[in-house]
C-alpha cells in the first residue's frame, strides 16, 4: 500500500510537472507577437508554397495554445527598393522575428541593421541576404543547378546531341539563389563540348522570360536553362511555341511548369520544398520567441530538391 501511494504521488507529480512545462510553453510567447514572411514577390507559386507551409506549423502551434500574430507581405515585384519598405513597414509595425526571402544579399543591409537594433530577429528562407541571421533555410542552390546541367546533359545525350550553344534566362545579376543555381549549372556543363551563351536576365517575369528565350531560340541553341518558377514558364512556352525542337529544363515547381513537361516543352523541373522553409521557419521563429536559441548544427539546413520529369 505505501509503495502503490508513494508511485501515485510520483506520478501526480510528474503529471503536474508536464502540464506546467505545457502552459509554460503556451504563456513564453507575449501576447501580440508577431512574425512576419517577406518574400521577394507575390507571384509565384513558390512563396504561396512558402506561406502554405507556415500556415500548417501555426495551425498545429494553435493545438498547443501557441498563437503568435503572422503576416505575409512582399512586393508586387522583384525590387530591391521595395522590399525594403516592406521591411521598414514589418519593423515599424512591430515584428519579432522577419523570415526573409531577400531579393539581392547587399541591397537589404542597412534595413536589416536597422532592424536587428530595434531588436527584430531574421530566419532566412530560400534566399539569404549578406547580414548574419538565426537560421538559414534553403536549397543548396549551386547543387541543385549542378543537377540541372546533369539533367539537361543526360537529355541531349539521348538525342544525340553532343555540341551546340545553350542558353540561360535567369532572374538578375543579384539574386544569391538563381546566381548560385546559374553557377552550378555551367559547372556540370564545363568541358562537355557545349557553348554557353550569355545570360539574360528578365526579373523572373514570365513574359519577358519567354521572348529571351525565343531570342536564344532564333540563335539556334540546342538547349536552355530556366533559373526559377517565371523564368522557367517563361522558356517552356518559348519551347512550346516553337514546336518543342529545343530541349528545356527548369527550376521550381507550379501547376504551369507540370503542364509544361506533360506537353513535352520541359524535361524536367527542379522541385524545392517551400513548404518545408515556410514550416520549419515558423518552429525556429517560436523558438526563438520563447527564448531559446537554434542549435549550432541547424543554423544552416539545406531543405532538399527532386527532379521533376514527365514519368
Amino acid at each position: 500500500m505505501e509503495l502503490s501511494m508513494k508511485r501515485l504521488l510520483s506520478l501526480s507529480l510528474a503529471l503536474l510537472m508536464l502540464l506546467g512545462a505545457s502552459f509554460a510553453v503556451a504563456e513564453a510567447i507575449p501576447a501580440g507577437s508577431k512574425i512576419y514572411l517577406i518574400t521577394m514577390d507575390q507571384m509565384d507559386q513558390h512563396w504561396a508554397n512558402v506561406d502554405a507551409g507556415a500556415k500548417k506549423a501555426l495551425a498545429e502551434l494553435k493545438e498547443q495554445g501557441i498563437e503568435p500574430d503572422y503576416i505575409w507581405q512582399a512586393p508586387d515585384v522583384k525590387d530591391d527598393a521595395k522590399q525594403i519598405e516592406v521591411i521598414n513597414n514589418a519593423v515599424a509595425a512591430g515584428a519579432n522575428i522577419i523570415l526573409l526571402a531577400a531579393n539581392g544579399p547587399d541591397a537589404v543591409t542597412s534595413a536589416l541593421e536597422e532592424a536587428a537594433a530595434q531588436g527584430v530577429k531574421i530566419i532566412y528562407v530560400d534566399s539569404p541576404a549578406a547580414f548574419p541571421a538565426e537560421q538559414t533555410l534553403s536549397t543548396n542552390n549551386e547543387a541543385a543547378g549542378f543537377t540541372a546541367g546533369e539533367t539537361l546533359l543526360a537529355a541531349l545525350s539521348a538525342k544525340g546531341v553532343t555540341s551546340g550553344s545553350i542558353g540561360i534566362v535567369n532572374v538578375n545579376s543579384a539574386t544569391a539563389s538563381t546566381e548560385a543555381r546559374e553557377k552550378g549549372f555551367r559547372a556540370a556543363l564545363e568541358g562537355k563540348g557545349f557553348d554557353i551563351l550569355e545570360t539574360q536576365y528578365a526579373d523572373g517575369d514570365v513574359s519577358r522570360s519567354k521572348d529571351a528565350a525565343t531570342n536564344f531560340i532564333m540563335q539556334g541553341v540546342v538547349g536552355l536553362f530556366g533559373a526559377n518558377e517565371g523564368s522557367s514558364t517563361g522558356v517552356g512556352n518559348a519551347i512550346k511555341e516553337d514546336g518543342n525542337k529545343v530541349l528545356g529544363v527548369g527550376f521550381d515547381n507550379s501547376s504551369a511548369l507540370q503542364e509544361l513537361i506533360a506537353d513535352g516543352a520541359l524535361v524536367a523541373t527542379m522541385v524545392q520544398n517551400p513548404d518545408v522553409m515556410g514550416y520549419k521557419g515558423i518552429l525556429s521563429a517560436v523558438t526563438l520567441l520563447q527564448g531559446g536559441e537554434i542549435p549550432a548544427e541547424e543554423k544552416v539546413q539545406d531543405t532538399g530538391v527532386t527532379v521533376a520529369v514527365k514519368e
